[in-house]
């Protein structure tokens, strides 16, 4: 298992009582993992103390505020690439049966996308593993990164932290274009509304369909998943 992966998986849930309660001890594996420079660990105190400490309503709102209300910081991934199209019902379907495959059920009502869902996927995995499929995701990552920094959400210390173990720069261009997309005010219910009012996600027959990120994505978590001797999540 890999302590640091489970650890920012956990930063990054909907926050609860239980989590607070496990903060100290998620903020010392995050302290200690050498992967990650000096100043990344550093970056990531501040929210390991407040999600530790704050009141858990308000700790709460911010979360709903920042991942459920806007679109452009959904931690769901293939938000970003697939939008409510019905290639993303497809990847969705590619994806959780390669979690099967590799004797990981998530326990939790997000789809399999959802990041922290991944996160926790990937603890169980080899690192090399692990570290080609964040690196697949690099231009998400970077460009949720990026948005959180203009919001000055101690958040945005995960994004760096991932982008650092995944150990690549990510694509400027793909960056660049995910951040073209237009960004809603989370007050302005009305506008909300609008954006949300789409197609449902269809989850599809054809697990193959979708844009190539994806596609590439799920390949490299395939192939290795389906090797005998896979390690089951705990």
């Amino acid at each position: 298992m890999d302590r640091t992966l489970k650890a920012l998986s956990l930063v990054l849930s909907y926050p609860t009582l239980e989590l607070q309660q496990a903060m100290p001890e998620i903020g010392g594996v995050l302290a200690s993992d050498s992967r990650l420079t000096a100043a990344a660990r550093r970056a990531l105190r501040p929210l390991v103390d407040a999600l530790g400490t704050r009141d858990i309503y308000a700790l709460e709102e911010q979360y709903v505020a920042l991942f459920d209300r806007s679109r452009t910081l959904s931690l769901n991934l293939f938000e970003h690439v697939h939008g409510e199209s019905r290639d993303r019902g497809g990847a969705m379907v590619s994806l959780m049966e390669t979690y099967r495959e590799a004797g990981f059920e998530p326990a939790t009502t997000e789809l399999p996308d959802h990041l922290p869902v991944l996160l926790e996927f990937l603890a169980t995995r080899p690192f090399a593993e692990a570290q080609d499929i964040l690196a697949d995701a690099a231009h998400i990552v970077e460009a949720l990164s990026t948005r959180l920094d203009r919001r000055e959400s101690a958040y945005g210390a995960v994004f760096v932290a991932l982008l650092q173990l995944a150990g690549v720069q990510a694509d400027r261009e793909a960056v660049a274009e995910l951040l073209d997309q237009p960004e809603v005010d989370p007050d302005d219910l009305e506008a909300l509304d609008e954006i949300w009012e789409e197609t449902e996600v269809l989850f599809g027959p054809d697990p193959n369909a979708g844009c190539p990120q994806v596609r590439d994505m799920l390949t490299r978590m395939d192939e290795p998943a389906r090797r005998p001797g896979g390690v089951a999540a705990e």
